[in-house]
């Protein structure tokens, strides 16, 4: 086989692998009917810590904030809401949809320790959950 030969070959199977990735991605992440009102996909998070308080960032865009909900259940934070496609789309022609839709809920264990609350914020298109440290007494860690 000549050189040309097998550089054509090899470049005939990274196009088959290529398009078999990109067919497995849409797959992924084509919308679906949540059953039983289970979320259906789940954003991703940080999770980072100071000396006073947990810090989670979750990547939310296009999500109402009002529509989420925050809350800490057997030491894990949970986080649900739903991203619904905006009214001035529903009638347009989908060509690529990569944003998935619908319910979604992530769970994400916290560090050890106990908190005074759970606090939400939006940060550009991210939703800040702030967890304040609780310390007993006057005495800080």
């Amino acid at each position: 086989m000549s050189s040309d030969q097998s550089r054509s070959w090899m470049w005939g199977d990274a196009i088959l692998l290529l398009n078999q990735v990109q067919r497995l991605h849409h797959q992924s992440f084509a919308p679906t009917r949540p059953s039983a009102g289970m979320a259906n996909w789940e954003p991703p998070a940080d999770v980072m810590e100071t000396d006073s308080e947990v810090l989670v960032l979750i990547a939310l865009p296009g999500v109402d904030m009002e529509q989420t909900e925050a809350f800490i259940e057997d030491s894990v934070l949970v986080v649900r809401g739903r991203r619904i496609l905006p009214p001035e789309l529903r009638t347009a022609r989908i060509h690529r949809m990569e944003l998935p839709q619908g319910r979604f809920e992530r769970r994400l264990p916290l560090p050890a320790g106990r908190y005074e609350g759970v606090h939400r914020s939006n940060v550009n298109g991210c939703l800040l959950v702030t967890l304040q440290k609780a310390f007993v007494g006057s005495a800080r860690r």
